[in-house]
């Protein structure tokens, strides 16, 4: 139960900021100014601190600068009145978590605290910034492996990071590590899911706008680049910014510099960008929905993150992974997954890639009773059923044996099967590989990965691999 420290010298909303937090699990403290919480965090610590910006005495600045001074991990949000959102995006430059405007909704409150809460228990678990940083990435395989060591050499660079892969494959979270293992890491790291906001919102909150700049622009507001000044904003699902936008948005890159709408004062800062998408962005551009020269300054650095199932060899680390996570969240004594679930888990295609793994195993976890989980546990289509309720068994699929269990079984069976997919593939394609991996979803260099394993190198004719003659770095870096 994390710990929060409330300081306001308004006493109605103390009591309804405390009122609201205890409801939620939170353990709080009120204090009725900066002096006094600067006292009782001096004292007896706190998890979060939550203050408001302008106090008698002492102010939230002041508040802000002490609590990061004691212990750079304790996230600081900020409470501020309209006319002070410009002294609150200065707090968020000198460290502080977020900020909130008066009068605040409740539910946006408690998503930022809850936010706080989940950043404040990942800093406690670790040290080294490099390591807390790619804490988050589950996984050994070769794959991840090279997108370690691309976060490793680009981290605590200011050039940008285009990030691809299928939804679900942890595109944040690569973000997050980007941020966390740069010299940046103490300054803002701000998010934007650009598929959640109308197109004709866009502009304005990227770059902001001030006052009477439309209908309901009461009064000034930053954007994400003025917020992420000295940081890295990260721009989540980039190919859904309309076209008339990213004109501004190249400009803004390549020279660090906009008006906020309605404004003529041109603003500089100082923001490293990562971007990520599920969309194949060359398909974009020659449709004429994405802007070839916007692409090109997005992907100074790409990395591609490979489906779940291109990694299969993560799924057991990621399974008990979430295992772990989901028992302390439902309070349940799970010990772990039996061989029969794992490799049925191992054999799955998971088109929701990481994502629906996770949910799955916290679906499980609610209704297991253990102590561990079995293939009766899991649902379709991971464990495909007959009429009765049984495991479906095909006709060409032999028992297990004594010298042959389950679990080896299954592997050989979805090893034939990909065998047969791919040569199919390759057989409707004429041999091409490249329009043979396109139909199966999975990169060219997947593909010809597979091949190699399944003695296929031979299946493609001189001449129609398409791409084979292609000039170096054309098929660089993990896999899609």
């Amino acid at each position: 139960m994390a710990k929060v420290l409330v300081l306001d010298d308004e006493a109605n909303l103390r009591k309804v900021l405390a009122a609201m937090l205890r409801r939620e699990g939170y353990d709080v403290t009120v204090a009725v100014d900066g002096e006094q919480g600067l006292a009782e965090f001096q004292k007896n610590g706190a998890d979060i601190v939550v203050t408001d910006l302008v106090m008698p005495k002492v102010g939230g600045m002041e508040v802000l600068s002490t609590v990061k001074s004691a212990n750079p991990d304790v996230p600081v949000i900020i409470i501020t009145a309209h006319g002070t959102v410009d002294s609150a995006v200065e707090a968020i430059k000198a460290g502080a978590f977020d900020y909130i405007t008066k009068p605040f909704d409740q539910a946006e409150l408690s998503a930022v605290i809850a936010k706080a809460s989940k950043a404040h228990e990942s800093n406690r678990r670790s040290v080294r910034p490099d390591i807390k940083a790619r804490a988050a990435i589950i996984g050994e395989s070769a794959q991840i492996q090279d997108v370690y060591k691309i976060i490793d050499k680009v981290a605590d660079t200011p050039s940008t990071v285009l990030i691809t892969g299928e939804s679900g494959t942890g595109k944040e979270l690569i973000a997050t590590a980007l941020h966390g293992a740069s010299s940046r890491r103490d300054k803002p790291f701000i998010k934007i899911n650009c598929a959640a906001i109308p197109h004709n919102l866009i502009e304005s909150e990227l770059f902001g706008y001030e006052r009477g700049a439309f209908t309901g622009a009461v009064t000034s507001k930053p954007g994400r680049f003025e917020l992420a000044d000295g940081g890295t904003l990260f721009l989540d699902e980039i190919g859904e910014i309309p076209v008339e936008m990213q004109v501004k948005l190249l400009r803004a890159l390549q020279e660090g510099e906009f008006e906020r709408v309605g404004g003529i004062k041109t603003t500089r800062v100082d923001v490293r960008l990562v971007a990520a998408t599920n969309r194949d962005l060359q398909a974009e551009i020659e449709a004429g929905r994405f802007r070839k020269d916007l692409y090109y300054r997005l992907a100074v650095v790409p990395i591609i993150l490979p489906a779940l199932r291109e990694r299969r060899s993560d799924i057991p680390m990621l399974a008990r992974h979430f295992v772990e996570k989901y028992n302390r969240r439902l309070n349940k004594k799970i010990e772990g997954i039996g061989d029969d679930a794992m490799a049925l888990l191992q054999g799955y295609a998971w088109p929701g890639n990481i994502r629906e793994l996770e949910n799955l195993i916290e679906r499980v976890l609610l209704f297991a009773d253990g102590p561990l989980i079995t293939a009766r546990d899991l649902p379709e289509p991971v464990r495909p059923t007959s009429q009765t309720g049984l495991p479906a068994v095909s006709a060409s699929v032999e028992a297990p044996t004594g010298e042959t269990g389950l679990k080896d079984i299954i592997r050989m069976k979805a090893a034939e099967l990909e065998k047969d997919l791919i040569t199919k593939a390759l057989e409707e394609t004429g041999g091409n590989v490249t329009r043979a991996a396109k139909l199966l979803q999975i990169s060219r260099k997947s593909l010809q990965t597979k091949m190699k394993e399944f003695g296929l190198r031979d299946t493609a004719p001189e001449g129609k691999d398409e791409g084979k003659d292609e000039g170096p770095g054309k098929d660089e870096g993990p896999d899609e």
